[in-house]
């Protein structure tokens, strides 16, 4: 199965949200499991050609692509990662420095959208120019959206691509591309698809996410529950009537995480290393994370780690409208992120008032985020909604149990402990609230605590846990029966 996978983040060149972690787990898997497997990606100012050792692709060259009148030169560069002797991938990096050497992935600039269209074009005129010819385009998120369209429109003479089918996978529905008309015209798109209520239009703009819908042969989104929630007015930003009338072909499936990176047993960013069978070695991380957050090194009170943007969608104005109550539970917190400034001076101030209950780092620190879960007891997720969410995934393969709210891929891996257990089941794996409200999110944090402080019961919830198996292994293969479905 070849499969041109076509995103527009991806760990480790460009990263914003949790595509550009799925960008490297399920390619990887992909070529794992026997497909030929290309990436297509903006050469951002992220990307060093020299440091991250690209090679300029001459078999490509200069491509002459016209943009709302405009005409720039593109070029492509090329690395190539081997995962053993018969698995690697190929990823091209679009290189147009006007469009993406700028300060940001994503930004609010007049031309946003005229960006990621000649990076759709980019990706078509590069596959012709390599005469590969993908079974698959996999594409991602609203920046990839109207490739299919394009190709419909533009490319739809050359043979190369006769047999190629589309899989569009939502990663979160909130963002959806939305522009200016004139994007269609002035880039010879047919007017016949952009009316009211057409397959273009949303609120009098073109949007690239509905096209990504709308022209695909089957749309995935990162979660069993999520691709049932899109389908609702709560969730489904608008595109919940679209998405209904293309149920049948609507799949979830959850994002798979990378064991290789995240696993306490051979983790290099944590100080001390352990398993199941030595999970009395994880207090040590406990202590090395209460120094670097300059809290008191006490073991015995619970440690709950946030590793997250700092934005409405995490649930934070629960923390803010729950804060009195909050101060008063016996537990400290570690929060590591950053997002809106509302939110980033409440931590703040938490952190100024309580430098004893609450330590804060304002930033993105990869060894910090790996040492939080290593380190803490437990880890807060309070999303109003999550399409997947990864850290949860992480935390219990470290023994650190989650807190969740019931929705979206919290939802699908997050067991509560006291329900599981009422049942007569020992299978719970962390503590869920399902209420959208700071009262049902403390009483959560609460039961969390009073269970923490039996040992047993604790220890067996950790466990549960870390026997988990959200490897992208397993996903990658419901992706490769859904390539060949389509």
């Amino acid at each position: 199965m070849k499969v041109a996978f076509v995103t527009s983040e991806m760990v480790p060149f460009a990263k914003v949200g949790g595509l550009a972690d799925v960008a490297q787990g399920l390619t990887k898997a992909l070529s794992l499991l026997g497909c030929d497997v290309k990436i297509f990606l903006p050469r951002y100012s992220t990307v060093d050609p020299w440091r991250d050792e690209l090679h300029y692709c001459f078999d490509v060259n200069e491509i002459k692509l016209k943009v709302s009148e405009n005409e720039f030169l593109v070029h492509a560069f090329k690395k190539e990662i081997e995962f053993n002797s018969k698995a690697k991938v190929e990823v091209y990096f679009v290189d147009s420095p006007f469009h993406f050497e700028r300060g940001s992935i994503y930004t609010n600039d007049p031309d946003e959208g005229e960006r990621f269209l000649l990076f759709s074009k980019a990706v078509i005129e590069i596959l012709q120019r390599l005469k590969w010819s993908p079974d698959i385009f996999h594409i991602n998120d609203w920046p990839t959206g109207l490739l299919p369209i394009i190709l419909k429109q533009h490319y739809e003479w050359d043979l190369l691509f006769k047999h190629s089918r589309f899989l569009f996978t939502i990663h979160n529905i909130e963002y959806q591309g939305n522009f200016s008309p004139d994007l269609i015209y002035k880039n010879y798109l047919d007017g016949k698809y952009f009316y009211l209520g057409g397959p273009l239009e949303f609120h009098g703009k073109v949007s690239f996410l509905k096209a990504g819908i709308v022209f695909s042969d089957i749309i995935t989104t990162v979660s069993e529950n999520y691709a049932k929630e899109i389908l609702t007015p709560e969730f489904g930003g608008g595109m919940e009537n679209i998405l209904q009338s293309k149920k049948d072909r609507l799949y979830g499936i959850l994002n798979g995480v990378d064991y290789t990176e995240w696993n306490p047993k051979i983790d290099k960013f944590i100080p001390y290393r352990y398993s199941e069978k030595s999970l009395y070695r994880k207090h040590k991380n406990k202590i090395e994370l209460l120094k670097a957050f300059h809290l008191p090194e006490d073991r015995e009170i619970p440690l709950i780690g946030i590793v997250s943007r700092l934005v409405s969608q995490k649930g934070f104005d629960l923390f803010m409208s729950g804060i009195d109550e909050i101060i008063k539970l016996n537990c400290r917190f570690v929060i590591l992120g950053s997002g809106e400034i509302k939110y980033e001076d409440f931590f703040k101030s938490l952190s100024y008032s309580f430098p004893e209950k609450f330590g804060l780092s304002i930033k993105f620190d990869n060894y910090l985020a790996h040492l939080i879960e290593a380190g803490a007891d437990m880890f807060l997720m309070p999303s109003k909604y999550e399409p997947c969410g990864l850290n949860q995934i992480y935390s219990l393969k470290y023994g650190t149990v989650p807190i969740v709210r019931k929705t979206g891929g919290l939802a699908d891996t997050v067991r509560d402990w006291d329900y599981y257990n009422q049942l007569g089941l020992k299978t719970g794996n962390g503590f869920v609230f399902e209420e959208y409200s700071s009262q049902a999110m403390i009483n959560a944090i609460q039961r969390a605590i009073e269970k923490f402080q039996d040992k047993k019961v604790w220890k067996q919830i950790q466990l549960n846990g870390m026997r988990e198996d959200f490897s992208w292994a397993q996903s990658a293969k419901k992706y490769l029966q859904l390539y060949q479905l389509a």
